[in-house]
């Protein structure tokens, strides 16, 4: 056995010691969880390794057996604040009930979340860094909107196939009633027009009015 078999072999037995060790979900949630404050009090740029390892109480070595760099770091908390607040709204869509219930379920649901101060934050972090790290906008990008944009326009093309909707472009017609359920509430916040968020009361009149104007466009 040559040098550097030996060197290979114990790359590998450390790449699995690595994958081993990064699987304890309660650890993974403790470092999301001070990266996530850092992030949002200092930014993407000014956040450093250490002082993400200081706020989640763990070590370096600790930190770069989840995680092997700070945009590794940010797109998976992006990816579990996708998963805590829109995956819910998605298996409205598998609900019972009318076409039009279902997509007003999806519309409410959505236009509060991605109008909400966390999810608001996080694009604001992703945004200032995308003209230098267009790589990072695009995997936060892979990470959140386009989950639930994929479950829309799945469900808009099941429709379209079993007779009750007429549309011949899904993922355009999805990108169309998130643009119609977020009027004047998610982009206005994003860029600090509104300061709050919207109250129930404004998110379900867009919403049944985008369902109005989606219907009229795309039923059968």
């Amino acid at each position: 056995m040559t040098p550097q078999t030996l060197s290979d072999g114990a790359e590998v037995d450390a790449q699995k010691r690595r994958h081993a060790a990064g699987q304890d979900p309660e650890k993974r949630r403790q470092i999301l969880e001070g990266a996530w404050r850092v992030f949002v009090d200092q930014g993407f740029d000014a956040a450093s390794m250490n002082s993400i390892c200081k706020a989640a109480g763990v070590s370096k070595g600790t930190l770069y057996v989840y995680f092997e760099n700070k945009a590794d770091l940010f797109v998976a908390l992006v990816e579990s604040k996708r998963q805590a607040l829109f995956d819910g709204i998605v298996g409205r869509l598998a609900e019972a009930g009318s076409i039009e219930e279902r997509l007003l379920a999806y519309a409410t649901g959505l236009a509060a979340q991605l109008s909400s101060d966390d999810v608001i934050r996080a694009q604001r972090i992703v945004v200032s860094v995308v003209e230098r790290m267009p790589e990072l906008g695009i995997r936060c990008y892979e990470a959140g909107a386009r989950q639930f944009l994929n479950r829309l326009e799945t469900f808009l093309r099941e429709e379209t196939e079993a007779g009750n909707l007429a549309v011949s472009d899904p993922a355009l017609a999805a990108s169309q009633f998130v643009e119609l359920s977020t009027t004047n509430t998610w982009r206005a916040r994003l860029f600090g027009r509104r300061p709050d968020a919207p109250d129930d009361a404004e998110i379900d009149r867009v919403a049944r009015e985008a369902v109005r104007v989606f219907m009229a466009a795309y039923k059968a």
